[in-house]
């Protein structure tokens, strides 16, 4: 990357305050742009889901590796509930989404609480494990929550092979005017549930797979307890990736946390953090870190920098770590601070190989929260930081109540922010739909074909504050 004209700001910068601009590109269409990471994690499109209790679980998880991307389960997660988090995401089908499955003799009240678990937006009716019918929320409209599911359902639904190609599913889906359909084994067996939407995005996107085919998931672990015993527990789960993470990454007790689960060997890549120096990055690749988060205070839920006033914006920090750890052999994950498809794509012209998300993924059916409706009827999810008393209340259960008490002095970070979902858009995948064409198109714009391309050939202006207002659709536009 370099700057327009090689002019650089006084002062450091954040994402508002950046623009790319064209430049001559031989790249055809933006479908031909390679967004593979080069850090090791194996994701083929450059997004990380952060490992934030109300965000990261297991529905998302599997969700995002299917489209590409991977997701890291919190630390706060006991090591063997993560453990078995991870062998079910694993034995997840990689193109066909998991059912929720109901029976006959099920209520309308029961079912109601699950299908918001999944965008899809259906419930399968099974017996013996052979789909009998399909319930949607138009079924379970003004029906009483008493009602049995089997006089509420659509029987006989169509069903899809499951060796279905995507385009034949979709064909087959359009013609017969249905969104989703069962997908059946040969033996009539439910194997998961294929929309339109998920056709089309399975011939789009390649899903994250390890080297036995199954989809990847990474998981944190913190600086202090058993931190060799929980890499250990995570790793023989199959974790594809190890994550290190405390806010302050550029301390003694990080290092030492880093050097215990490089003695490991673990074999997967191990990341750490979070810094916004330089010479933070230095520090932790020379402990063992193979990928660095880089980011302190700029997320959603996030207080330090008012309450400290300690962090760094994002833009910048992101564009001098990246170049200190490609000079030490390491990667680096942008980790807070994206709000639009344009903050995703200019993080990784900074270049960041991945880039976390978390607050903004929170308000979708995946995300582990209950979906809740405001007074006007809007859907949201509940999101907090990891620092907030609600996730110290989580992290300290287990913690002598005096010290327990001390603790909560010092908290930061937001316990309760409402994330609505988009009407209509309130799965994750739609995000990552409008994220990942932006990111392809920018390649495009700066004539890359892949990102380690695209971080080269970027061209990036620093603007004022009504330079970023031209650019945002003006309220009320058509």
């Amino acid at each position: 990357m370099r700057f327009l004209n090689d002019v650089r700001a006084p002062y450091e910068l954040t994402y508002d305050d950046v623009f790319m601009v064209p430049s001559r590109s031989g790249v055809g269409s933006r479908m031909s742009v390679d967004l593979r990471s080069d850090d090791g994690t194996g994701t083929t499109i450059p997004l990380v889901v952060s490992n934030m209790t109300a965000v990261a679980g297991r529905r998302m998880a599997e969700t995002i590796a299917r489209r590409g991307g991977i997701a890291i389960l919190p630390q706060d997660v006991p090591a063997d509930i993560a453990a078995g988090t991870i062998a079910t995401v694993k034995a997840c089908h990689t193109v066909f989404d998991t059912p929720i499955t109901v029976k006959a003799h099920h209520t309308a009240g029961y079912a109601r609480n699950l299908i918001p678990k999944r965008a899809h937006g259906a419930a399968v009716v099974v017996e013996e494990d052979r789909p009998i019918g399909i319930l949607t929320n138009a079924d379970l409209r003004g029906a009483d929550n008493f009602a049995q599911v089997g006089t509420l359902m659509s029987a006989s639904p169509m069903t899809l092979p499951d060796d279905v190609a995507p385009r034949e599913a979709f064909l087959g889906l359009t013609a017969a005017g249905r969104r989703l359909a069962p997908v059946v084994a040969a033996d009539g067996t439910l194997r998961g549930v294929l929309t339109r939407a998920g056709a089309l995005r399975a011939s789009i996107y390649d899903p994250a797979l390890d080297a036995g085919g199954r989809l990847r998931v990474g998981a944190a672990i913190g600086i202090n307890g058993d931190v060799a015993g929980r890499a250990r527990a995570l790793l023989a789960a199959g974790a594809d990736v190890l994550v290190v993470d405390t806010a302050h990454g550029h301390q003694d007790s990080m290092l030492a946390a880093l050097a215990r689960v490089r003695d490991l060997d673990p074999g997967v890549p191990v990341a750490a953090g979070n810094v916004v120096t330089a010479e933070g990055v230095r520090d932790l690749v020379s402990a063992g870190a193979d990928i660095v988060k880089v980011g302190v205070g700029p997320g959603a839920m996030c207080t330090t920098r008012m309450q400290t006033g300690v962090g760094r914006p994002q833009f910048s920090a992101v564009l001098e770590c990246a170049a200190a750890a490609r000079a030490a052999g390491a990667r680096v994950w942008a980790d807070g601070g994206v709000r639009h498809p344009r903050d995703v794509a200019l993080a990784l012209a900074a270049g960041a190989s991945n880039v976390m998300i978390g607050s903004w993924f929170a308000g979708t059916h995946e995300s582990p929260g209950d979906l809740m409706h405001d007074a006007d009827g809007t859907p949201y999810k509940e999101s907090f930081g990891m620092a907030s008393h609600r996730a110290v209340v989580h992290r300290n259960a287990g913690t002598e109540e005096f010290e327990k008490a001390r603790r909560a002095l010092f908290e930061e970070g937001i316990s309760s922010g409402r994330i609505r979902l988009e009407p209509g858009a309130g799965g994750v995948e739609d995000l990552v739909d409008r994220i990942v064409s932006g990111v392809r198109s920018a390649c495009t714009y700066a004539g890359a074909e892949d990102l380690p391309g695209f971080a080269e050939r970027a061209v990036v202006g620093v603007q004022s504050a009504a330079g970023f207002a031209e650019g945002a659709p003006r309220p009320g536009a058509r």
